[in-house]
């Protein structure tokens, strides 16, 4: 079944003229010649004549509304709906038009409320489908089916408008008539006869059911129109779906209205633009774009670009040149252009080769950092032997604060290099590294292209700062971009994506900073030579201090030597009652602090010299913020001094064993990681092997002899205070079993002795890290003597003789 609209989409206007003749029949009203319609028989009465019965045949139909006083044309070709027609035909040609709900699984699932309808014509055609007029005449409601087969029957009852003559209705009808009257004028596929017509309707509730009738509504809305019985309320229905599309059709109005505007300039531009041309080409003047052209070219000239990229700009340039500036390619093209001839192809800055003087710049910067300098000094050195080298890529490792960028830097004013710096912390996007194709609208090329471009030189120092905290997503991995940069039998020929041609980066010295070395990617990391930096020690920090850091902070806060002076002592106290860090930066914070509160002190008067010695720590800075582990002052059995790493320095750490009644279980408690626990382990089976297989032997008489099967009758519990903390590593292993082994026998152990160290089942002591800070960290908590692996005598050589403990 179908619309007559969609076959017949020329005869709208015919169609409205039907439907005024239609509700001029209904209403015996003249027609345009005069006379009146006088009804043939009964049954051709109009719908304020005839008697609708109690009974009729239903005609259900999805998606389609008949309103009353309105002909619809209608294509049927399903039997049912004929048989349905051709007997009412026969009939009072009077039948019932429901809506099909869209979700309809029976027959009988319509909509509550429809329309009785008189079949005003029917016509039979050659595929013996029906084309029928239905004229709408009151609306009904089903009250009951009374037949299903072979079509529907139901008991109806006919619905009356609810009209209340008011103000209020009188406003509603002149503003709907109003706004139909302007859709009309803006909607091409409305004919003006639509609005004759709606004038002409002196019913309320006819011209909204005529107006919604005409307008392409969504089936939902026309539907609930039609149930709609109060006018009122259906006239302000249907004008919020008025004003709606009236809206569309303003906007769409000023779409249409700016394109055609956008046009007409676009066509003007370029009628003006070729009437310059000609006047300029009388006058034998340069337009812009042409001088623009050959301004590239002349670049292009003076880049002296390598053979593949010149290629390639002359292929840009030439391509350009044939475009118009208004095309949106113009841009693009000028813009990669630029980025080609701006690069550094062909200049590059005079390397200080000056061993002597690069170390004496090196060694102003900085203190300590010996492994650093040692390195930078002997590539000066196969420099002056072999100027074409490739420079070496570094990885400096370490802690925060321990002035790995700072170094860079350092590294880039010894050698004359100029200096960029990456930040590749939190970088996920490869092309961040490689950069976008220019396909992409507002492409770019990546740092590296980007740094070379600003230093203005092909063979800067490049700093890749914290290389160990790049990611990896759906864009790709920019650690693997990085493959190729840190290759030196790869980046003499590094593409950037934008760029599309090859670059040389093999004269680039490239460093990069990380604080652990375990997150980066072992191809990565094979690429570079990893130097590690460690904390600094407390003696450290001082000569840092009072060489750099407060120079540097009297300075910045405006200060001078004769107004500030920090003593030796109250340094000391700095950097180990407020500050916990292996590098200095919180250091150089808490002197900036200090120099701040002198600054204001000076400026409300104070005249004479601030020396700020411990006691006045407090005042400046607040009580004191961290509390170093010192060594017991008695010694309890089941107590030893182990030596922890951590990544603000070494501490002490006091490992408690005890034993109670139980069933052999070994309790572990303090947070501990799964390594330190498996140490605990490792060390509670040594002590039983060791235990077992010295069972005949007899104990000194001041050691309480342990039985074999000790464990049977006892729980071990091993604790390691400050539970707060996480703690993991195997350094704990062998306190760990002579904590245990003091527990058990009743013998303390020493209390002035510190130890670290891997214990193996077999009781072997391995080798482990951090031995400089652990050192140190006894030294600071007052031990007299050491414990440590054999293996780890050569890490000694680091330490300063006057921070060993002495026994």
């Amino acid at each position: 079944m179908a619309f007559w609209k969609s076959y017949c989409p020329n005869k709208r206007s015919e169609i409205i003229k039907g439907f005024s003749g239609a509700i001029n029949r209904i209403r015996g009203k003249k027609t345009k010649k005069g006379a009146r319609v006088s009804p043939r028989s009964k049954e051709e009465q109009p719908s304020g004549e005839f008697r609708i019965p109690d009974e009729l045949p239903i005609l259900p139909q999805k998606g389609i509304v008949i309103y009353p006083s309105l002909v619809v044309p209608l294509g049927i070709d399903e039997e049912t709906a004929i048989k349905l027609i051709d007997e009412a035909t026969s009939g009072d040609k009077i039948i019932g038009f429901f809506a099909s709900k869209m979700d309809a699984k029976e027959v009988t699932d319509l909509y509550s409320i429809g329309t009785a309808v008189l079949i005003a014509r029917m016509f039979k055609l050659p595929d013996n489908s029906i084309r029928v007029f239905l004229q709408g005449m009151k609306r009904i409601r089903i009250k009951d089916f009374t037949q299903t087969e072979p079509y529907l029957k139901a008991k109806i009852e006919v619905i009356e408008d609810e009209v209340t003559q008011t103000t209020e209705l009188e406003a509603l009808v002149r503003n709907l008539k109003g706004v139909f009257q302007k859709i009309i004028e803006m909607e091409p596929n409305l004919p003006n006869d639509l609005s004759i017509a709606a004038l002409n309707i002196t019913s309320s509730g006819s011209l909204a059911d005529f107006i919604t009738a005409n307008l392409n509504l969504k089936f939902e809305d026309r539907q609930d129109l039609l149930e709609t019985i109060n006018v009122t309320e259906r006239i302000k229905k249907l004008t919020s779906l008025l004003n709606h599309e009236l809206e569309v059709l303003e906007l769409g109005s000023k779409i249409q209205s700016q394109t055609k505007d956008e046009l007409t300039k676009v066509q003007r531009d370029f009628f003006l633009r070729e009437q310059l041309k000609s006047i300029q080409k009388e006058l034998g003047e340069t337009d812009e774009r042409t001088m623009e052209i050959n301004e590239l070219r002349e670049k292009i000239n003076k880049a002296k670009l390598p053979s593949e990229a010149n290629k390639e700009a002359e292929r840009e340039l030439d391509r350009l040149s044939k475009m118009q500036p208004g095309a949106a390619e113009y841009t693009v093209s000028r813009t990669y252009l630029e980025w080609l001839v701006g690069l550094p192809w062909a200049t590059s800055t005079e390397d200080n080769l000056d061993i002597s003087q690069a170390s004496c710049v090196l060694n102003e910067d900085h203190y300590d950092l010996d492994k650093v300098k040692e390195r930078i000094l002997d590539y000066l050195a196969v420099r002056k032997l072999k100027p074409d080298t490739k420079g070496p890529i570094l990885c400096f490792v370490g802690p925060p604060g321990t002035g790995k960028t700072s170094v860079g830097q350092s590294i880039a004013r010894a050698l004359g290099k100029k200096f960029v710096r990456i930040s590749l912390g939190g970088v996920r996007d490869e092309a961040d590294i490689r950069g976008h194709r220019r396909t992409y609208i507002g492409a770019l090329p990546g740092r590296i292209i980007q740094g070379l471009k600003r230093s203005g030189s092909n063979n800067p120092l490049f700093m890749l700062d914290e290389v160990d905290k790049m990611g990896a997503d759906f864009r790709g991995d920019p650690s693997a971009a990085l493959l190729e940069v840190l290759d030196p039998e790869q980046n003499f020929s590094f593409t950037d994506h934008y760029l599309d041609v090859p670059f040389d980066l093999s004269k680039v010295m490239f460093i990069t900073t990380a604080n652990i070395v375990d997150p980066i990617p072992p191809a990565l990391r094979d690429r570079m030579e990893i130097i590690e930096l460690s904390g600094y020690t407390e003696h450290e920090k001082t000569h840092i201090a009072r060489n750099f850091l407060i120079p540097r902070q009297i300075k910045e806060n405006g200060l001078t030597t004769e107004q500030l002076e920090i003593e030796d002592e109250a340094l000391m106290d700095i950097i180990r009652k407020y500050t916990r860090e292996a590098g200095v930066r919180n250091l150089e914070r808490e002197i900036g602090t200090i120099a701040r509160k002198v600054a204001r002190y000076i400026v409300e008067g104070r005249k004479d010299k601030t020396t700020i010695m411990p006691k006045d720590l407090s005042i400046y800075l607040g009580p004191q913020k961290f509390f170093y582990e010192l060594a017991e002052k008695t010694s309890e059995p089941g107590v030893a001094n182990g030596l922890a790493w951590t990544p603000s320095g070494g501490n002490i750490i006091f490992i408690e064993a005890s034993s109670v009644s139980g069933k052999g279980n070994l309790i572990l408690t303090g947070h501990l990681g799964d390594v330190m626990q498996e140490s605990a382990r490792a060390a509670f089976t040594y002590v039983r092997s060791l235990l077992a297989s010295r069972s005949g032997e007899t104990p000194p008489k001041y050691i309480t002899p342990i039985p074999k099967d000790f464990y049977k009758e006892a729980d071990i519990h091993i604790h390691v205070p400050s539970g707060a903390i996480p703690k993991d590593g195997p350094s704990a292993g062998i306190a760990m079993a002579v904590a245990l082994t003091s527990a058990l026998s009743g013998w303390p152990a020493n209390r002035e002795t510190g130890m670290t160290g891997e214990i193996t089942l077999r009781g072997k002591v391995l080798p482990v890290g951090g031995i400089k800070d652990k050192v140190l960290a006894a030294h600071r908590a007052g031990l007299k003597k050491i414990i440590l692996p054999k293996e780890n005598d050569k890490d000694m050589e680091e330490i300063p003789e006057d921070r060993l403990p002495m026994g």
